[in-house]
């Protein structure tokens, strides 16, 4: 796989799914226009598949209940809201959609009433004069001509998304029948999140900031507005974050949620709940073994057992819990799918099941699955296996202290000996997946060992595994990494003599960490917008106000102490300082005030700056921005480990 081909990384979006009616949003990004391109495909659930919509940016696909609709989200070509996604629907059979919204920020993904009739979604609403809207004399002022914004709360801003409080996200619905504007439900006063409707059809039910977002908090609630107007009701009020609400056929609300009543609110494992009416939210699931993955989609209530993707060793499973478990533990939970792949959304009608499943061929394509076993009904990813996929071999050995490591070597063509690559992911409370990852493939195939993994930190292996560097970062995580990297270099077709190590986010502050206090395990480093100082990033990210006390404490001097920067000077190899200037996760100045401490040190320093871009350049940002990186990547290791 070369730096252009991620042209052919098709990604299918969580299915919809109703009778014989099979639809799902592909992605591709594309060179040629510096952006991502969707349409809707139809799924034949004999297999095969053709256009629905012709894009360019469709997505959202949502099938009404009684089968005759299909509501989307349908984004132009220019700015504002002919740019932004606005809601569209069309009938089955096929016609021309008519479009229902013309928001200026655009709307999210719409939700259908059992009615068929009304739709719900949410939607940001700027100020006036705000984002390119007009002010109260009729102006449009540029952005740097807008009013000062007034912070007075930590929580006023977010990577890739930008500042909150001047445009909150509202709860609209609108009637698909009726000619006119959406309805606002929820006031300005705070953000809301995720609808889905009661069964009954008169109150829709979204995620709110506890007690109605009146001060900085990190538990949310579950409240129902009626759609006529009235008072909200507090449904229930969570533990920690709540997400993905939906409602059972017997009218149980479920959702996943995390709890932060043992004070720990950082690598905190998802689970299911249900809302027990009067009283306090019911967790079906065990907080150590399972650890819900709610980017896979919400729950899927079926009869008396609920489907959900749960992260397992590197792979995202679909599993089915009971509705009568109480603390059930990973191994109760019946196994819909499972193996080295990743459930990336599903989707179920009557006895139907489908998934969008992703392996280390695939970027992932849409399964049937059955009593006699997954059925692919697509081929999304044959352009990318004929670009040619490098091997990946699974590694497992055991850390100084005897605990296992877990990962996996992906190889390029050749006898070698190859110079190796040790790439760590981000988070740290993520997971490397049992899936297509480009990034390795690209090194790979461009002559470098790639070895990756999940060390202590990481999700997947229990909350224990992810909890074991809390007030511990820079000590058995650094032993896992060296460990696989060990065990990788006991084969005789990879050079330990040319070694690299290299990560974004948490994996930069691991590179940062690793290449000063151990120099002589490698021949260069590749530091991507990591954390570099936690004494600055507790004000400086969005997330740092809570992320630095949660996982390094609130002492100055211990957070100086787990810092890389404080250790500089004790570097003695090439390092890349590599970082976006938009990132609002690991802001700029952890990049900057790196790069100066390498360079007074006498380092030999490079600093990679893109512009407009934020936290998420590798997997979202421009495409050709990720392609120059990727260039960029392997002209520095080429250089490096020649």
């Amino acid at each position: 796989m070369r730096p252009a081909d991620i042209e052919v990384l098709a990604v299918p979006g969580r299915p919809a799914l109703r009778g014989d009616l099979l639809l799902a949003a592909v992605s591709r990004p594309d060179l040629e226009t510096d952006q991502y391109r969707s349409a809707i495909r139809r799924i034949a659930l004999s297999g095969g598949e053709s256009p629905w919509t012709q894009g360019p940016r469709d997505s959202s696909p949502a099938i009404s209940p009684d089968g005759r609709w299909v509501a989307f989200l349908r984004a132009g070509e220019g700015k504002g809201a002919e740019g932004s996604p606005q809601v569209h629907v069309m009938p089955v059979d096929g016609g021309e959609s008519r479009k229902l919204t013309s928001l200026h920020l655009g709307a999210d993904a719409p939700v259908w009433a059992p009615d068929s009739r009304w739709l719900a979604f949410t939607a940001r609403e700027a100020e006036p004069g705000r984002y390119g809207t007009e002010d109260a004399d009729e102006r449009t002022p540029e952005p740097a001509a807008e009013a000062p914004r007034l912070i007075t709360r930590l929580d006023y801003r977010i990577d890739n998304v930008g500042f909150l409080r001047d445009r909150p996200k509202r709860l609209f619905v609108l009637d698909t029948f009726e000619a006119g504007e959406p309805e606002a439900v929820t006031p300005r006063d705070y953000s809301v999140s995720l609808p889905v409707w009661t069964p009954d059809g008169e109150r829709v039910v979204v995620i709110v900031p506890h007690d109605f977002d009146r001060t900085e908090t990190r538990e949310h609630d579950l409240v129902a507005f009626p759609v006529d107007g009235g008072d909200p009701e507090v449904l229930a009020v969570c533990a920690g974050y709540a997400d993905q609400p939906v409602y059972g056929a017997d009218g149980t609300l479920y959702f996943f949620g995390t709890s932060h009543e043992d004070g720990v609110v950082v690598a905190s494992n998802a689970g299911l709940y249900a809302v027990v009416p009067d009283g306090k939210p019911r967790r079906l699931t065990d907080v150590e073994t399972v650890d819900v993955e709610p980017g896979s989609g919400p729950a899927l209530p079926l009869g008396d057992e609920v489907l959900v993707a749960v992260r397992n060793r590197g792979a995202v499973e679909l599993r089915a819990i009971p509705t009568d478990a109480d603390g059930a533990k990973l191994g109760d939970l019946r196994v819909l799918h499972a193996g080295h792949s990743a459930v990336h959304g599903f989707a179920a009608d009557g006895d139907t099941v489908v998934a969008v499943v992703a392996d280390l061929d695939t970027a992932g394509e849409l399964v049937v699955l059955g009593s006699d076993g997954p059925r692919v009904l697509t081929d999304y990813s044959k352009p990318l296996r004929d670009k040619g996929l490098c091997e990946v071999v699974e590694l497992e050995t055991t850390a100084p202290d005897g605990y296992p490591v877990h990962g996996w070597l992906v190889l390029p063509d050749g006898e070698g000996p190859h110079p190796v690559l040790r790439v760590v992911h981000g988070g740290p409370f993520a997971q490397q997946e049992w899936t297509v990852f480009d990034e390795a493939q690209v090194y790979a195939s461009a002559g470098f060992a790639v070895v990756l993994g999940n060390p202590r930190g990481s999700a997947g292996y229990g909350q224990s595994h992810g909890t074991s560097v809390v007030h511990n970062m820079g000590t058995v995580d650094v032993d896992d990494v060296l460990a696989l990297l060990d065990k990788a270099l006991e084969r005789p077709d990879l050079d330990a003599s040319r070694t690299g190590i290299m990560g974004g986010s948490y994996g930069g502050f691991m590179t940062s960490w690793v290449a000063a206090k151990h120099p002589d395990r490698f021949r260069a480093a590749w530091s991507e917008r990591a954390v570099n100082a936690w004494d600055s990033f507790a004000g400086s990210s969005d997330i740092g106000y809570y992320f630095t006390e949660g996982y390094v404490g609130a002492d100055p001097d211990e957070q100086r102490r787990r810092s890389p920067l404080s250790y500089a000077a004790d570097v003695r190899i090439p390092f890349a300082v590599v970082h976006s200037e938009q990132d609002w996760r690991c802001p700029l100045e952890q990049a900057q005030r790196q790069f100066v401490a390498l360079r007074q040190a006498g380092v030999e320093t490079e600093f990679l700056l893109f512009p407009g871009e934020g936290h998420e350049l590798t997997r979202s940002g421009k495409p050709r921005h990720r392609v120059q990186r990727f260039e960029a990547v392997l002209d520095w290791w080429s250089r490096q480990l020649s």
